[in-house]
């Protein structure tokens, strides 16, 4: 079981997540937002935690963009998608795709490229990860018995944008159709928005028309 802290940051607004193991207090955070946020918001807690594991979702800068930050202040093992490496390694050159070269960050340290199907211990938590391409050429979701989390893949309400450098709607669709594949009882905590649940998003998402 896990307890999940939402913390938002950033100018995009990227939820990132704290969740600790309830039988363990072993703590991960998933994705890192683009600014100094979360390395701030971990190093003020009275009394200091440890930090187990950084999971990135994709190599986004908003959602990759910190992770440096994060390796000056804790030893935690840092995971991301084997196929995000191309993304990941262009984080210095971003910002530039968007006209914000003030946005260009460093890469930081990978300790372990995840596949899908890998599953990463956390405490007595086993978290899995499932590759769900289409925002981007890598990105994918960790997912307990009870929670999901998806990065950019899916929103309450929308689904991740394909017109962005390195995304492919079709990887998109077909990503969408092996997600929904999962039990529809789970808890989807996105990179942006409010959490929802895999039954709610097949029910409403406009978006999501074509699973119907």
């Amino acid at each position: 079981m896990l307890n999940i802290n939402c913390i938002t940051v950033g100018a995009f607004h990227v939820n990132t997540y704290l969740i600790e193991d309830v039988a363990t207090h072993k703590l991960a955070i998933i994705d890192t937002g683009e600014t100094a946020e979360l390395a701030q918001y971990i190093q003020n807690k009275v009394p200091s935690i440890e930090i187990d594991k950084i999971l990135l979702t994709h190599g986004h800068l908003d959602h990759a963009g910190s992770l440096c930050n994060l390796q000056k202040i804790t030893s935690a093992s840092t995971y991301l998608p084997r196929l995000e490496k191309p993304l990941f390694e262009a984080l210095p050159q971003q910002g530039d795709w968007f006209g914000a070269s003030h946005m260009n960050r460093e890469c930081g340290r990978i300790d372990q490229w995840v596949d899908n199907g890998d599953v990463i211990e956390l405490g007595e938590t086993t978290l899995k990860f499932i590759s769900t391409p289409g925002h981007t050429p890598g990105q994918g979701c960790y997912y307990d018995e009870e929670n999901i989390f998806v990065g950019d893949t899916l929103f309450a309400g929308s689904i991740g944008r394909t017109d962005l450098p390195m995304g492919n709607h079709q990887l998109m669709e077909e990503s969408l159709i092996k997600l929904f594949e999962l039990p529809e009882s789970l808890t989807v905590y996105s990179g942006h928005g409010n959490k929802t649940t895999l039954k709610q998003e097949r029910l409403t998402n406009p978006f999501l028309n074509f699973l119907r």
